[in-house]
């Protein structure tokens, strides 16, 4: 017979810093605090599937000592962000009865966490989850982990290519993750001090980008630009594609470097850099660590009153359980074009679309 309560934990979708601090910060919390039993699922519902669990222990975490967990990438619970998951779900149900758990914790994106609150709703389990994603579409919460340290490598990315494009008056786009909200292009070119940032939720034309262009160079000597672009933009407006057309198999960053070349009327050397997974990776930020460790701790407390079918989420300064059904009807959480964030890259002369 079980002398503890057993929580297992997963990581579902696309990986993200932070996700190992979240684990962390769970193992510690309901072994230490509440003496609870942790052990990880491999690889999201396929480890539910096949019913393989990871033993996870505060003295099995470190390395002589030395707490990895902390600021090491990824997750080393694995993931996956594809396959048909709910077309196994009597197979998930039972492997979840196998592994005879008293409650799950999941960490994952708006996509992940439907699925998870589906199967909850059918096995009838306990399940708190906790929000993570670059893109930071998940609605009812200021904060996820991944998203802060995916602004800073891009930003540190366009710091880098700032000062190749201006030795060699170049028009540098970089095209960056999202999926079709622009808060990682927004957030991340007003800080890395873009020329232009398109975004998937704002409208904009190759005749309003050219223009701006020319008047960064006739109005302000500058020879070269940074243009940030969101993977999930559409065609322009007076696209040279037809309108009814799909959006180019080669990527958008190199769609608007084809349009510009198309319509400025004098040479621009335009180079491209797409990011692609560079901004899942490394080490997570200061910021990613405190959100990950408050949330996991939080999770932690709410199976242990017996709460399920929540997302903790982070409001005006503190975390505070918010029903998943309802983060679910909201999500995916788009960029407001009439934000303040908006409205402070045009005040900065930034071309944003219209």
């Amino acid at each position: 017979m079980k002398t503890k309560k057993r929580l297992g934990i997963l990581t579902s979708g696309g990986d993200c810093p932070g996700l190992n601090t979240a684990i962390r910060a769970v193992v510690s919390h309901a072994t230490l605090s509440y003496d609870w039993e942790v052990v990880g699922i491999p690889y999201a519902t396929t480890g539910l599937l096949e019913g393989k669990t990871v033993p996870l222990s505060m003295h099995g975490l470190d390395l002589h000592g030395i707490d990895t967990l902390l600021c090491i990438g990824g997750t080393i619970l694995g993931s996956i962000n594809k396959g048909d998951t709910l077309t196994h779900i009597d197979e998930i149900l039972a492997g979840y009865q196998a592994l005879e758990l008293d409650a799950l914790i999941g960490i994952g994106g708006d996509g992940s966490l439907a699925i998870l609150k589906e199967l909850q709703s059918k096995g009838d389990w306990q399940f708190i989850a906790i929000p993570k994603t670059i893109d930071h579409d998940v609605a009812l919460t200021e904060r996820v982990v991944g998203f802060d340290t995916a602004v800073n490598t891009i930003v540190d990315a366009l710091n880098r290519l700032t000062f190749t494009a201006a030795s060699h008056d170049r028009v540098m786009i970089v095209e960056v993750m999202g999926r079709t909200a622009g808060h990682l292009a927004l957030q991340a070119g007003i800080a890395g001090g873009a020329d232009i940032i398109l975004i998937p939720e704002i409208s904009y034309s190759i005749q309003g980008i050219c223009q701006h262009l020319a008047e960064l160079r006739d109005r302000n000597w500058r020879r070269f630009a940074i243009v940030v672009v969101a993977e999930g933009i559409g065609i322009a407006e007076d696209s040279s594609l037809q309108p009814a057309c799909e959006k180019p198999s080669c990527g958008m960053g190199q769609y608007i470097a084809d349009e510009i070349r198309r319509c400025s009327t004098y040479p621009i050397d335009v180079r491209v850099s797409v990011l692609g997974h560079i901004q899942r990776g490394g080490i997570p930020s200061a910021s990613d660590r405190l959100i990950a460790t408050a949330f996991g701790k939080a999770a932690v407390d709410l199976v242990v009153s017996g709460h399920t079918g929540l997302m903790v989420s982070w409001q005006n300064g503190r975390v505070v359980p918010v029903s998943l059904d309802l983060v679910l009807a909201k999500s995916p959480l788009l960029v407001d074009p009439n934000s303040f964030l908006v409205e402070t890259a045009r005040c900065l002369g930034v071309y944003v679309g219209k």
